[in-house]
């Protein structure tokens, strides 16, 4: 199987995974569970979770123990993509060919769903941390926490809001890109190689590589923004644009984003290299990502 054949066979597990964590519940409010699992279940590569995996199964960690991790990253993901869709952050009806959350739902609900995402993904890895007990699963909370809070994705994003329609320097811009997406990449990473047990040089590196990586997956998606079509994308094009957001494309073209992309990658590369035979899917995964058409 090629590596793409590999992503989807993952993803449809983690999917499995999840069905697990969001079922449909009723002593409570259907509506908040409906709209939860309709945006997570709207597809998607579950980049997170596999990386998570990935760096787990480099250092031969037990996957079982981390699956609630997994799940957990992905329902944080997905909390973020729903306010990010808001009317009052970028305004889009679209994402991943469906209808977004406010759209399907109204605004209300979706911001209940996505605060209910993230509570929920904590109280998951929460309890993987009483049944535990270990330093191992509270550490890679703490990782992931620290991906998606104020000292990650979320200053990115406040960042990149309060940046638009502004003219900023490549150092702002890098790290909008660094916090916004690599944050939480670096989160995946970091959570795996902490639940199988890697050393701190294990753990610093691998969060290089997910800065090096989510910072090249950001760029990538900012060319095919500009590059690609809603069929391919499944999400509204030239959005950036509409929005007056900054990207390195508008900053420096297509063609020197592109190479940066390159760079950023080999880089990345080159630090999984050094985890042996077992990091090979990860420099597999790295080199199709940057290559991608959505």
């Amino acid at each position: 199987m090629n590596c793409k054949q590999i992503l989807e066979q993952k993803a449809k597990q983690i999917d499995e995974y999840l069905e697990q964590y969001l079922p449909l519940e009723k002593e409570y409010p259907s509506i908040i569970f409906e709209a939860m699992r309709y945006s997570v279940f709207a597809g998607g590569k579950r980049l997170r979770p596999v990386l998570l995996f990935s760096a787990c199964e480099a250092l031969d960690g037990d996957i079982k123990k981390a699956i609630p991790f997994a799940c957990a990253i992905e329902m944080i993901h997905s909390y973020s993509l729903i306010h990010d869709d808001l009317p009052a952050m970028d305004n889009d009806d679209y994402r991943r060919g469906m209808l977004t959350s406010h759209k399907k739902f109204g605004e209300a609900i979706a911001i209940l769903a996505g605060d209910g995402l993230l509570h929920h993904a904590f109280e998951i890895m929460s309890d993987a941390c009483v049944k535990y007990c270990s330093n191992e699963t509270v550490k890679a909370m703490q990782a992931i926490a620290h991906g998606a809070g104020v000292f990650g994705m979320l200053s990115g994003q406040v960042t990149d809001v309060i940046s638009e329609g502004k003219q900023i320097d490549e150092k702002t811009m890098y790290f909008i890109h660094k916090n916004k997406t690599a944050a939480m990449l670096q989160g995946a990473l970091k959570a795996g190689t902490l639940l199988a047990g890697g050393t701190e040089q294990q753990v610093k590196m691998m969060e290089q590589a997910g800065e090096k990586i989510g910072v090249a997956f950001q760029i990538a998606d900012d060319i095919l923004d500009v590059t690609s079509t809603f069929q391919e994308l499944g999400k509204p094009v030239h959005s950036d644009e509409k929005n007056e957001k900054n990207t390195f494309v508008t900053m420096y073209g297509i063609e020197a984003s592109q190479k940066m992309v390159e760079t950023l990658s080999e880089e990345a590369i080159t630090i999984f290299q050094k985890f042996g035979k077992k990091a090979d899917f990860l420099i597999e995964l790295t080199q199709y990502l940057m290559k991608r058409k959505n």
